[in-house]
C-alpha cells in the first residue's frame, strides 16, 4: 500500500474521529486537528517519495519514518479513546483527576509526533523530493531536445509501408463494443521501428474517431516524464477546446499536480475516451499517469491475507474493505455507495489482473474472487516491510523458534492466522495496536471460552475480528470491550449464543452470524450497525431493532420479530430478508410494515 494513500486515509479518519468522537476528543480537538492538517501536508511530497524509495535507501527510510508517525498517531488517538470510555463509568471525582492526566499525556505525545513531523519534513530537501506541484528545472538544451522529440497526432505521414494490417487489428480492439471497461493497449519495442507512426493512424483512422467524436486526446511523454504537463496536455483536449474557457482554463493551471489529477479524473469518469500516451519510458511512469484514468485503490489488504486458493465472497470482501476505512466516499453516511465504490475498485483490480473472478452472478457482477498465488506471495512481501499484514502459520516449524517465541513486529496492524487457536493463544502477543484479526483453516476442534479471552485482553483497539469457520463453544463478555471493533464475523462458528456485552460495540457496522439458539435483545444499542447478518435463529423471541436508524442490510429477521418493530424509523434500509411462516393477521401488518419503509 502507498505510503501516500495511508496518510490520505489517516487524514479522513482524524477528520471522522474529530465528528465523531466529538464528546470524548473536547480536550485535546485542536491539537489533533493540528496533527491532521501536518499530516495532509506532508501528502505534498509523498507521491514523488513513494516513486523514489525504490532505487534510493535514504528516500525508503524517509517514507518509512512517515508511516511509522501516521500509526502513531492513530494509535494514540484510539487508545486515548478507549481510556475516555473506562474513565466515564468512574465516580466523579476520580474520573475529573483520570481525565485530566489522560488529557495531558496525550498533548504530550501528539507534541512529540509533531516535532517528529517537523524534523521528517526539514530532511526531505537533502532527499531531493518537491512538492509534486512545483514544476522541475530543466537547462535550455534539455528542453530543446523535448520540443523537438515531441510528437503530435496531427503531422501523420501519409506514406506508410506495411502497417496496414497492424492498423486495422488496433482499430478493431479499440472500437469492439460490449466491452465497457477500461482497455490498455501498449506498443512496445526498439526507437524508430514506427511505434508513433502505427499510433498516429490508428488516432487518426476514421472509424476510431467516430468511435470517439469529443473525448480524444494525444500526450507526449518523454523520458524526463512530467504528470503536470502530461495532465494538462490531456485536460486542453478534452475539457477546453473553447476559447471562451481561457479564464477557467487559467485557474485549472495554477493547481498542483495531484489536484490537476484529481479534476482529470473526474471529469473522465463515466466517460468513453481514448488517450493515447506517446513515448513512455518506463513502467514506473506509466503507473503514475494511470492512476489518472482509474484511480488505483489500495484495497488489497484484505484479500491477501487468505490461504493459497482462497475463494472469498465479495460480499465480504466489501465489508471488510469498509470496516478497515479503505472505501472513502464523498458522503461517509452514504454507506450504500461506499458498496457502490468498492465495487468499482474491485472491478479495477480485476482489470489490472490483480484479482481473479471465480463466479458471477446472473446479472454479471462477481460474486466471488481469488489472488494469484505469486501476485499473492509479492503483496504479503511488500506489507511485511510496511507493518501493513502479516500471515503466520504456526504449526509450520520454520515460522518460528519457540511456542513462545514474539511473532510479530509491534507495530503489525494486521494478521492472518492458519493454525489452531490453542497454539496461537499460547505466544507471546506484542502487538498491542493491531486492527485486525483474520482466522483460516484451524481444524475442528472446539475453541473453548478461556483460549478467546486473549483477544479482548492483548487488542484493546481492534477493528476487525473474523472467526468465520472457527468452532466456538460461547464467546467471551470481554469482546464487549473492544469499542473499536466494526466488523465481527462469526459465521460457521457452531456459535449458539452471544454475551450480552456485545451491546457496549459502539463502533460496530457488521455482524455476521448464523445459527444461533436465539439473538440477545442488545442489538437495539448498536446505533453505528449497518448490516445485520443472522439467519437460522433457532428461538423466535422477541427482538428490538427499530433504533438502527444506519441499518442497511438486514438478513435473518424473522416475520414475528420484524412486525414487532416500527420499521418506519429504519429510513436507511434497502435490503431485507425474513425468515420464517405468517399467519395471516400477521402477513397484513407486515405489508403494513413494509409500505412505512
Amino acid at each position: 500500500m502507498a505510503t501516500e494513500a495511508l496518510v490520505s486515509f489517516d487524514v479522513e479518519r482524524l477528520g471522522d474521529k474529530l465528528i465523531q468522537e466529538a464528546t470524548f476528543l473536547k480536550g485535546v480537538r485542536e491539537q489533533v486537528e493540528k496533527l491532521r492538517k501536518d499530516l495532509k501536508a506532508m501528502q505534498c511530497f509523498l507521491e514523488e517519495a513513494d516513486k523514489k524509495q525504490e532505487e534510493d535507501v535514504r528516500v525508503r527510510n524517509w517514507v518509512s519514518e512517515i508511516r511509522e508517525a501516521v500509526y502513531d498517531g492513530e494509535d494514540i488517538i484510539d487508545m486515548f479513546i478507549l481510556k475516555a470510555e473506562a474513565v466515564r463509568r468512574n465516580c466523579f471525582l476520580k474520573r475529573v483527576f483520570k481525565k485530566l492526566m489522560n488529557l495531558y499525556g496525550v498533548g504530550k505525545k501528539i507534541e512529540a509526533i509533531q516535532l517528529s513531523l517537523r524534523d521528517i519534513s526539514n530532511r526531505r530537501e537533502e532527499l531531493g523530493i518537491q512538492n509534486i506541484g512545483e514544476r522541475r528545472s530543466r537547462s535550455a538544451q534539455n528542453q530543446m531536445l523535448w520540443d523537438l522529440r515531441r510528437s503530435s497526432p496531427h503531422a501523420e505521414e501519409h506514406v506508410v509501408v506495411g502497417l496496414e494490417k497492424e492498423a486495422d487489428e488496433l482499430v478493431e480492439q479499440l472500437i469492439r463494443g460490449g466491452d465497457q471497461r477500461r482497455r490498455v493497449i501498449s506498443l512496445v519495442g526498439m526507437g524508430g521501428i514506427g511505434k508513433t507512426t502505427l499510433a498516429k493512424k490508428v488516432y487518426n483512422h476514421t472509424q476510431v474517431v467516430e468511435c470517439f467524436p469529443d473525448c480524444r486526446a494525444w500526450a507526449y511523454v518523454s523520458q524526463d516524464c512530467r504528470p503536470r504537463d502530461v495532465y494538462m496536455q490531456i485536460i486542453k483536449q478534452l475539457v477546453f477546446t473553447s476559447t471562451k474557457d481561457q479564464q477557467v482554463l487559467e485557474m485549472v493551471e495554477k493547481l498542483q499536480e495531484h489536484e490537476l489529477g484529481d479534476f482529470l479524473h473526474e471529469h473522465l469518469k463515466e466517460k468513453r475516451y481514448l488517450i493515447v500516451l506517446d513515448d513512455v519510458w518506463s513502467c514506473r511512469d506509466w503507473n503514475c499517469l494511470a492512476k489518472v484514468s482509474s484511480k488505483d485503490p489500495d484495497c488489497l489488504g484484505n484479500v491477501f491475507p487468505h490461504r493459497e486458493d482462497y475463494v472469498i465472497s465479495t460480499r465480504k470482501l466489501f465489508l471488510l474493505w469498509i470496516a478497515e476505512g479503505f472505501v472513502l466516499s464523498a458522503e461517509q453516511a452514504d454507506q450504500q455507495s461506499m458498496k457502490v465504490t468498492a465495487e468499482v475498485y474491485l472491478n479495477e483490480l480485476i482489470n489490472r489482473n490483480l484479482i481473479q473472478v471465480v463466479r458471477m452472478s446472473v446479472n454479471a457482477r462477481v460474486v466471488e474472487c481469488r489472488v494469484h498465488d505469486l501476485m499473492r506471495e509479492l503483496a504479503i512481501r511488500k506489507a511485511k516491510e510496511q507493518n501493513f499484514f502479516r500471515t503466520h502459520d504456526i504449526a509450520d516449524p520454520l515460522s518460528s523458534s519457540t511456542s513462545n517465541s514474539s511473532l510479530f513486529s509491534s507495530k503489525c496492524r494486521r494478521q492472518s492466522i492458519y493454525s489452531d487457536m490453542e497454539r496461537y493463544a499460547s505466544v507471546e502477543h506484542n502487538t498491542p495496536y493491531l486492527r485486525s484479526l483474520l482466522f483460516f483453516n484451524l481444524g475442528h476442534e472446539i475453541c473453548r471460552i478461556s483460549q478467546l479471552d486473549f483477544i479482548g485482553k492483548c487488542f484493546k483497539v481492534l477493528r476487525v475480528l473474523d472467526l468465520e469457520g472457527v468452532e466456538v463453544e460461547s464467546l467471551p463478555s470481554i469482546v464487549g470491550t473492544l469499542i473499536h471493533l466494526r466488523y465481527l464475523g462469526l459465521r460457521h462458528t457452531g456459535l449458539k449464543l452471544l454475551p450480552l456485552s456485545i451491546g457496549n460495540l459502539r463502533s460496530l457496522q457488521t455482524l455476521d452470524v448464523n445459527n444461533l439458539k436465539q439473538v440477545p435483545n442488545v442489538i437495539w444499542k448498536i446505533q453505528n450497525m449497518r448490516y445485520l447478518y443472522m439467519e437460522g435463529q433457532e428461538n423466535d423471541i422477541p427482538l428490538k431493532i427499530d433504533t438502527l436508524e444506519n441499518l442497511q442490510v438486514l438478513s435473518g429477521i424473522t416475520f414475528k420479530q420484524w412486525i414487532q418493530n416500527n420499521s418506519s424509523k429504519l429510513t436507511c434500509l434497502w435490503k431485507l430478508k425474513l425468515e420464517g411462516r405468517y399467519e395471516l393477521l400477521e402477513g397484513v401488518e407486515f405489508w403494513k410494515s413494509i409500505a412505512k419503509l
